[in-house]
C-alpha cells in the first residue's frame, strides 16, 4: 500500500471514528500554545505520544524516521522510542487490535496521524485546540464504565490514561436554570452546585435565587490539589498536542514559507507588469 493510500485510511479511520462516534460536546474549547516551532517541545510531545498513545491508538500515516524532522537520531529514536522489536523505519502502530479496542472501550481507538486536522473547524477552533482542552478536561466520575468522563468529549470510551502526571484534582459544575412550579412552591430560578471529588464521588446541592435576571448557564471549574504537578501536565499537553499538530502535517512550516515566497514573487512581478504597461502605453493617447 502506497503512503497516500495510507494517508487516505488514516483520514477515513479519523472522520469516521470521531464523526460518528466521538463528535464531542458543545463546551468551549481552549486554546493551544503554538509550540510547532520548538523542536525541544516536539520531541517531548513524540515521547509522550509514544509511551502513553501510541499503545492503544496508532499513526500509521507516520514513521518513526521521520521524527528525525524533528531533531531525533536514528540512534536516540531507537534507544528511546522503539521498545518491541520495531525497526527505525516502521510505521508507528498500535498494539491493540480492532477487535480488543471494541471489546474493551466499545469502539476501536482512532488512529491519530490526522486528528489535529479532522478536528479543525472551518474560521473556527483548530483541531489543535480540541486536543489540548481534550487532553485537560477528564474528571472521576465513578457512573461511568470507565470511572472517567471528558467535558470536550461527553462519555468518552477513552480512560485518562495520564492521570497520574496530572495528579488528584476535583471539579464544580454550578448550574442555572429555571426551576419547574411545585406544590406550594412558585416556579423561579435555582442554582445547582456539583461537586465531582478526587475519586469520583459526586455532592450536588440547589439553592434558589431570588430576583434573578440572568440567563440559564453553566460553568465548570477545576481545583488541582497538587498545583505544580499540575502545572507540569499542562505543559506536557501543549508539548503533546505540537507534536499530534505537527504530525498531522509535518511539511506544514514549509509550505507557510514556501507561501511567503511566492506572494513576495507575485508583489515583484505586479511592479515590473505595472512598469512594463505602463511604459508600453505611455505614447498611446
Amino acid at each position: 500500500m502506497t503512503m497516500i493510500k495510507k494517508l487516505l485510511c488514516a483520514l477515513a479511520l479519523v472522520i469516521t471514528c470521531t464523526g460518528a462516534n466521538a463528535a464531542g460536546g458543545d463546551f468551549p474549547l481552549e486554546r493551544a500554545p503554538n509550540r510547532i516551532n520548538d523542536i525541544a517541545s516536539l520531541q517531548n510531545g513524540a515521547k509522550l505520544f509514544v509511551n502513553y498513545c501510541l499503545n492503544c491508538h496508532s499513526a500509521s500515516a507516520m514513521r518513526y524516521n521521520k521524527l528525525k524532522d524533528i531533531g531525533l537520531t536514528d540512534q536516540q529514536i531507537r534507544e528511546s522510542l522503539l521498545f518491541t522489536g520495531e525497526k527505525v523505519g516502521d510505521l508507528m502502530m498500535g498494539s491493540v487490535s480492532v477487535k480488543d479496542g471494541k471489546a474493551w472501550f466499545g469502539a476501536a481507538p482512532p488512529d491519530l496521524s490526522l486528528m489535529a486536522r479532522a478536528k479543525s473547524i472551518n474560521a473556527g477552533p483548530t483541531g489543535s485546540d480540541y486536543i489540548y482542552t481534550y487532553l485537560r478536561t477528564f474528571y472521576r466520575d465513578t457512573s461511568k464504565p470507565t470511572g472517567w468522563d471528558n467535558l470536550a468529549f461527553p462519555n468518552a470510551g477513552m480512560p485518562h490514561v495520564l492521570w497520574e502526571r496530572q495528579g488528584p484534582r476535583e471539579m464544580t459544575v454550578v448550574t442555572t436554570q429555571k426551576a419547574a412550579a411545585q406544590a406550594g412552591k412558585p416556579a423561579g430560578w435555582e442554582r445547582i452546585i456539583t461537586t465531582y471529588d478526587p475519586a469520583g464521588y459526586v455532592v450536588s446541592k440547589a439553592e434558589p435565587l431570588a430576583n434573578y435576571t440572568g440567563k440559564p448557564s453553566v460553568e465548570h471549574k477545576f481545583k488541582a490539589l497538587d498545583p505544580q504537578r499540575a502545572a507540569a501536565y499542562d505543559r506536557d499537553m501543549a508539548d503533546l498536542t505540537g507534536f499530534m499538530t505537527w504530525m498531522a502535517e509535518p511539511i506544514q512550516q514549509k509550505r507557510k514559507q514556501i507561501g511567503v515566497w511566492v506572494l513576495l514573487f507575485l508583489g515583484i512581478f505586479f511592479v515590473i507588469a505595472w512598469r512594463l504597461n505602463a511604459s508600453f502605453w505611455k505614447h498611446v493617447k
